[in-house]
């Protein structure tokens, strides 16, 4: 075995493979117009040939750019927050960059600005900032950054360039969707007061019982864990007689607690109460009985977060709006028809 074969390939072994100079591979490397193309050919064939990769730190030095984003999140245990981070670090990769995530438990502004210097120091180009809580978004307006920040969530009233789903809407079509199948008024379980996603829910909620002239009934309130929403469903279940058929509950974690209650205090699960969660987390299709609820497209806001973020940083055109909402999708099952009056073409 020879010494080069010991080593990574360098850059110059490239250029005497392909007969040409270490500037011309840099061309090249640079995407460079100034390079002729059968030269291009040849260089691109040695560098296949021979497995280089090109030294990032070098790179960045040369071009002062480090193609890394930066994101900022907490209670990635959450399915929402943990969908969006993988989401933008599958859109950040498609787009040729790399992801330092910084998790933190409270999005303080003290936290904040730290997570902010901490990806400053380490070269990032822009930040997307996961940011739920209203408390973090207004941190986040309070502080100064040397770089782009996007923020995903955070409700559509901030400056700050972002995306989140429409929460407003996917609350109007879970409580139309009860009204719509005879239910003369639909109780909410709500998230936690200080989650802008929670709020919008509410909201929208109430906006489809005044559109339908309904007084909203009593209000519920959980953290978002199966616990409250078991301990909500058994407060629930003492009004069913008294006027509850139907429950939105703003998210299918939740949800899945208020079904178990139910069912243990002899509630049927739709005859008796129809139940719509908001997520449509992979499970909820699994629940006993198969849940309605909510899709939220986090594909489609992670790629249009990172669009966002890019298009400050590379300068490219603005497609839309600084501020962008994805439309969310209500997916019906078993939960909010019983089988016998299940309209035709609805799927369980």
């Amino acid at each position: 075995m020879t010494h080069t074969q010991l080593r990574p390939p360098t850059m110059a072994d490239v250029a005497r493979q392909a007969g040409v100079s270490h500037q011309t591979v840099s061309r090249v490397l640079g995407d460079h117009p100034n390079v002729r193309e059968a030269t291009r050919d040849r260089v691109l064939r040695a560098i296949e040939e021979m497995g280089y990769r090109r030294n990032s730190s070098a790179r960045a030095l040369a071009t002062r750019r480090t193609r890394t984003l930066g994101v900022v999140a907490s209670d990635t245990t959450l399915y929402g927050p943990a969908s969006t981070l993988f989401a933008l670090e599958e859109a950040a990769r498609a787009e040729g960059y790399l992801v330092s995530t910084v998790s933190l438990r409270e999005l303080t502004m003290e936290n904040l600005s730290e997570a902010l210097d901490h990806l400053s120091d380490g070269g990032v180009e822009g930040v997307v900032a996961i940011a739920p809580q209203r408390s973090a978004v207004d941190a986040l307006a309070g502080l100064r950054h040397p770089f782009p920040v996007v923020v995903v969530g955070g409700g559509s009233t901030m400056d700050t360039p972002g995306v989140g789903v429409d929460q407003h809407l996917g609350a109007r079509l879970a409580t139309g969707h009860l009204l719509a199948a005879g239910h003369r008024n639909v109780w909410h379980l709500a998230g936690p007061e200080d989650w802008q996603e929670a709020v919008d829910r509410t909201a929208g909620w109430r906006a489809a019982l005044e559109a339908a002239g309904i007084e909203p009934p009593m209000l519920l309130r959980g953290d978002w864990s199966p616990l409250s929403g078991y301990r909500a469903g058994q407060e629930l279940a003492g009004w069913v007689g008294r006027g509850l058929t139907a429950v939105f509950v703003a998210n299918d974690q939740m949800a899945l607690g208020v079904l178990r209650a139910l069912r243990e205090a002899g509630v049927r699960t739709p005859q008796d109460v129809a139940v719509v969660g908001f997520d449509d987390i992979p499970e909820a299709e699994f629940f006993a009985p198969p849940l309605t609820t909510v899709r939220q497209d986090f594909s489609a806001v992670g790629k249009r977060g990172i669009a966002l973020l890019l298009e400050q940083i590379e300068g490219r055109p603005r497609t839309a709006s600084s501020r962008t909402a994805i439309e969310p999708q209500l997916v019906v099952r078993a939960s909010t028809f019983p089988h016998a009056a299940q309209p035709e073409g609805v799927p369980l």
